[in-house]
């Protein structure tokens, strides 16, 4: 049980990953579900802050081996509209047409 989660939380993601093993789903699978929707109620109660990096990538690798969160966060810095609309690919050319 990670030290942040309470006796409630470790019973309920038990009952989840147990429900889970019922339904045929892989151990791993089973307990990568369960946790991920512990914190995520842990977040909506907002017992744990929500952490969503908004980093622009190693600035030494290509556009196209960053993600496209990252790309994102890039547009931002660089002011470019419409980028929420964009996909990675197309983030990649509004960055490199404005660098």
């Amino acid at each position: 049980m990670p030290k942040a989660w309470t006796q409630k939380d470790e019973r309920q993601y038990q009952h989840i990953k147990s429900n889970l093993r019922d339904e045929g789903k892989a151990e791993d699978q089973a307990e990568e579900i369960a946790a991920r929707t512990v914190n995520k109620q842990r977040r909506k109660e907002g017992r744990t802050p929500n952490k969503t990096t908004m980093g622009t990538g190693n600035p030494n690798r290509k556009l196209e081996q960053r993600t496209r969160r990252e790309l994102y966060n890039r547009a931002r810095q660089l002011n470019i509209s419409g980028r929420s609309s964009m996909n990675k690919t197309e983030l990649v050319s509004a960055i490199r047409n404005r660098s």
